[in-house]
């Protein structure tokens, strides 16, 4: 049987244009100067690896932490009336719970942010381990998120689905041996052609693709 990991940014849910708002305004008052569309490019990994990319050297990790917990109650407040799961996710957590499929998630995010998510959605329930950027010493690319995922859960990592939404996303997962569905949120499709771990993409989760092949076969 199957074992589905989630990202969770873009992935459950649709805020990844709050972040990118929220550290565009942080890190131009801290004299960054960056455009839009470059913050998104620098979106991704750990928050403190983002303020390192930024400002090589020039914070201690206490003042990224701080600056780390600050944006995401920014983050929070901002998206908070807007918070819902992707069309069709709460169906399919419900279904996949019913079939007795083990369900984790692995994010980037602190788990500050996961709770928010998991709490305000009443979400907590559905998932046998959550592994977030204060679980691991490296963030996506590298495999070790989804890793930890898997041995949270005592299962193989080539039994694992991991459901993502980033190039960086699925390339973690192809590191840890484990098979990838795209939700195609900020991504098209074809910027995923050189995964050979991908076994669809689709734009959300009531594609018949995702509900029809993962739950019932």
């Amino acid at each position: 049987m199957h074992t589905f990991l989630f990202d969770l940014n873009g992935t459950m849910i649709d805020d990844m244009n709050y972040h990118i708002t929220a550290w565009h305004r942080i890190l131009n008052d801290l004299g960054a100067t960056l455009s839009l569309e470059r913050m998104k490019s620098e979106c991704y990994g750990k928050n403190n690896e983002l303020l390192e990319r930024m400002f090589p050297g020039r914070f201690t990790e206490a003042e990224k932490d701080i600056m780390s917990l600050e944006k995401e109650k920014k983050y929070q407040e901002q998206f908070k009336p807007h918070l819902k799961l992707l069309p069709g996710l709460n169906e399919f957590l419900q279904k996949a719970y019913e079939h007795h499929i083990k369900m984790a998630i692995g994010s980037a995010a602190i788990m500050f942010n996961i709770d928010f998510v998991l709490d305000n959605l009443s979400l907590r329930h559905y998932f046998d381990a959550l592994i977030s950027a204060d679980n691991v010493e490296k963030s996506k690319p590298d495999p070790e998120t989804y890793l930890k995922c898997a041995a949270a859960l005592g299962v193989q990592a080539s039994d694992c689905i991991v459901f993502e939404d980033s190039p960086k996303g699925v390339e973690s997962a192809q590191r840890a041996g484990m098979k990838a569905v795209v939700i195609t949120l900020l991504h098209e499709a074809h910027e995923f052609s050189q995964f050979n771990n991908v076994l669809f993409c689709v734009n959300d989760y009531t594609d018949p693709t995702a509900k029809y092949s993962l739950l019932i076969n």
